[in-house]
């Protein structure tokens, strides 16, 4: 199997191994394991974000991010150039035991039916070093030539 299509598989099967761990209706299963597959069979996936709560995923492509809802069956596809990082850090400021510390946050400049806004946010100081290292490989995704 040549390189292509190894990293292909192998990125599209890491995708959906953390789909099949998340508690999800079969629906949302299926449209994840049979038509979002076939989908990206050939188109080589990065790395990928999952959001637990909502089932909604990133996916890292060469050169766009493509933004997956499973609740509308919805697929985004967003060229890297339209893709921007915000991140704001509130440690400075007085905050309450709810108060967000720190929000992370990948947006696009879109048709407003059609925009990006994938955001992390964490409560606690301590979730951080994390979120500081989901930024740099989000640079380092949005800055690679």
């Amino acid at each position: 199997m040549p390189q292509e299509m190894t990293s292909s598989v192998a990125g599209l099967q890491s995708f959906l191994d953390d789909v099949a761990s998340t508690q999800r209706s079969q629906q949302q299963h299926d449209w994840f394991q049979i038509d979002v597959a076939a989908m990206f069979s050939s188109t080589p996936i990065m790395a990928h974000e999952l959001n637990r709560e909502t089932g909604a995923a990133l996916l890292f492509l060469n050169e766009s991010l493509v933004l997956l809802c499973p609740e509308q069956t919805i697929l985004h596809h967003f060229p890297r150039h339209l893709i921007h990082c915000f991140v704001e850090d509130c440690r400075a400021q007085e905050l309450g035991d709810q108060d967000i510390v720190y929000r992370i946050e990948l947006f696009s400049i879109s048709p407003l039916e059609e925009q990006l806004c994938w955001v992390v946010k964490s409560t606690s100081e301590h979730e951080i070093p994390h979120l500081q290292a989901q930024v740099a490989r989000w640079m380092g995704w949005l800055n690679r030539s």
